[in-house]
């Protein structure tokens, strides 16, 4: 295991604290004029959906642990199970929803992740940067109503919502950044 300062804090980044294993969601650096330099680190617990928010000071130090990242297919659903299969070996994983809260939204059947494995258990997926996905439902936009930036609702193939500019129709296909949430705009092929 390797020490690590916080100036190499970056999402995604593993670190074991007395509090337990934590994945880096968000890590702001900042430095005030008379004061020390700070990182405000948002964190997820890689055992628990526990969340928190904590501020380290500069050239604190954490042990980094290091997370094995392995190709896999989702295939399919079954209740609160969610199976892949690993596209060299074709053996099939099958995981708990729980361990997938995060990605759930933007799964999608045939899709490629990423599993992330921390001392023989997968800890979590990682998605692609960007997502194409289908509009279930959205109202239709009104003719005229040309406010700039006006947004509605829409419901994406996997049940999430996500906001959409207006002239987005039901049966589009949509970007979508799987960080964020956010429409990012048509996808390519799109109609």
């Amino acid at each position: 295991m390797a020490s690590i300062t916080t100036a190499d804090f970056r999402p995604g980044t593993v670190i074991r604290l007395p509090e337990g294993v934590f994945e880096i969601l968000s890590a702001q650096h900042t430095h005030t004029a008379r004061g020390s330099a700070t990182v405000r680190v948002k964190m997820r617990n890689v055992e628990t959906p526990q969340v928190l928010e904590r501020v380290f000071q500069a050239k604190e130090k954490a042990e980094q642990v290091f997370v094995d990242r392995s190709p896999m297919e989702y295939l399919y659903r079954d209740g609160n199970l969610l199976h892949f299969m690993d596209p060299e070996t074709y053996e099939q994983t099958a995981l708990e929803e729980s361990v997938l809260v995060s990605a759930l939204p933007f799964l999608k059947e045939n899709m490629t992740v990423r599993f992330k494995t921390l001392e023989g258990r997968v800890i979590g997926v990682e998605l692609p940067d960007t997502v194409d996905l289908e509009i279930v439902e959205t109202e239709p936009g009104l003719r005229g109503d040309t406010v700039s930036g006006a947004t509605k609702p829409a419901t994406l193939e996997t049940g999430y919502v996500v906001q959409v500019p207006l002239f987005i129709e039901t049966g589009e296909v949509v970007k979508v950044n799987t960080r964020t949430g956010e429409y990012l705009g048509r996808a390519g092929g799109a109609s």
